[in-house]
């Protein structure tokens, strides 16, 4: 399995809660950092338990996804039924079909507002 088929096939068995089919596609020793919220998830079985606890009403719509070579990006978003819309760019590492190391940035939209000083500048979307 290739780096994007690694990616695609995540996202996809995340979204069916795969949870087995999830660390099949994970080293035993990946490391996986968060740094908005400051944490790093040590261990195949500590990654899959923190997205299998995650409260139930989500899903999973993947953007898109960038490959070269070993490196892959993608950007996902992720409504909740109660808890809003979140946004994750996820870098990950895979060798040999199975992610080594990654680090995601999620973010709730709309939850850091733009600055009034750049109102001349932007567009709100």
């Amino acid at each position: 399995m290739n780096s994007l088929q690694t990616a695609e096939a995540l996202w996809n068995r995340i979204q069916a809660r795969d949870w087995t089919g999830v660390g099949e596609l994970l080293a035993d020793d990946v490391v996986v950092e968060w740094p908005i919220s400051g944490e790093r998830i040590v261990g195949r079985a500590n990654y899959v338990r923190v997205n299998a606890e995650y409260p139930e009403g989500w899903t999973i719509k993947v953007l898109r996804i960038l490959v070269d070579g070993d490196e892959v990006v993608s950007e996902v978003e992720v409504p909740h039924e109660t808890m809003g819309v979140f946004r994750v760019a996820a870098f990950w590492t895979v060798t040999e079909g199975r992610v080594v190391r990654g680090r995601e940035y999620w973010t709730e939209l709309g939850s850091e507002p733009a600055p009034e000083w750049r109102a001349a500048y932007i567009e709100r979307m």
